[in-house]
């Protein structure tokens, strides 16, 4: 997900694209769906390259997309790693970032 996610914001930056509209119109997906992949990459750096490294369990996604949003959204980087942090203990079983 995160090198899709690079590589719109990538193609965005370099004018490939004009806009996250203009993704969205190219991928069939809707502005909304464009706006919540990009914010992943509001995730602190040290904590892009932890998701990173997680395997998946039994072919799933180590960590739902939806809770790296979260992440994402709980403020500053420092705010980012404390809400990290809280997630581990549910994650018991699973790599953690």
């Amino acid at each position: 997900m995160f090198a899709l996610v690079h590589h719109l914001q990538a193609a965005i930056d370099r004018g490939a694209v004009v806009d996250r509209a203009d993704v969205a119109r190219k991928l069939g997906l809707t502005r909304a769906r464009v706006t919540q992949l990009l914010d992943l990459l509001l995730l602190a750096p040290d904590l892009q390259d932890a998701v990173l490294a997680l395997e998946a369990v039994d072919g799933s996604a180590p960590m739902a997309e939806r809770t790296l949003r979260a992440v994402a959204h709980a403020g500053t980087w420092a705010e980012q790693r404390a809400a990290r942090a809280a997630l581990r203990p549910r994650s018991a079983g699973r790599a953690s970032a």
